[in-house]
């Protein structure tokens, strides 16, 4: 009877927890990685966000971080589709500190890497019905390319973020 009831429970604790996928096991030596480079870098970095479409358009934005607050924004597009035209004022701009977010809908998010995990673990990583999740962490141990995909979805279907390069800017 005592092995019956421990295999019962055994059984119950089994199937109650929820099965840990390998991108919730690589987000979390990730954000361990993080943790440290934030402690050596003295919480100041920038990283680089690539983008790029079908439609042959590619952009760069450089984040730059100090003590948990981003101080400046720099954008550049690094291709154009061959039937796109971009005013040359909006091809190339920085944002400091007391302008950060006055190019609306332009660039990647002005975040800090704290936000960047955040968010990758409330919206990002979450299972949907009829998604792909890719999570890979190539930026020594890192976070550089999170997010998910539409199966049904045939061109700029990626929702989350690739980042390029973590770089610290200690003294």
């Amino acid at each position: 009877m005592k092995q019956s009831f421990f295999l019962l429970l055994l059984a119950v604790a089994l199937f109650a927890c929820k099965k840990e996928s390998q991108n919730d096991i690589e987000f979390r030596k990730s954000y361990s990685s993080w943790l440290s480079f934030k402690k050596t870098s003295g919480d100041h970095y920038k990283y680089d966000v690539e983008t790029s479409s079908w439609t042959g358009f590619a952009s760069k934005t450089v984040i730059w971080v100090r003590n948990s607050k981003v101080i400046q924004r720099h954008y550049k597009v690094t291709q154009i589709g061959s039937t796109m035209y971009i005013p040359p004022s909006e091809m190339e701009w920085i944002e400091n500190e007391n302008e950060i977010n006055s190019h609306k809908n332009k660039g990647a998010a002005a975040i800090t890497l704290d936000e960047v995990y955040d968010k990758a673990q409330k919206d990002w990583l979450i299972r949907r019905d009829n998604t792909e999740i890719t999570f890979e962490a190539k930026n020594n141990g890192m976070i550089s390319t999170c997010g998910y995909r539409e199966l049904s979805c045939a061109d700029d279907c990626f929702n989350g973020i690739k980042i390029t390069r973590i770089q610290s800017m200690a003294d």
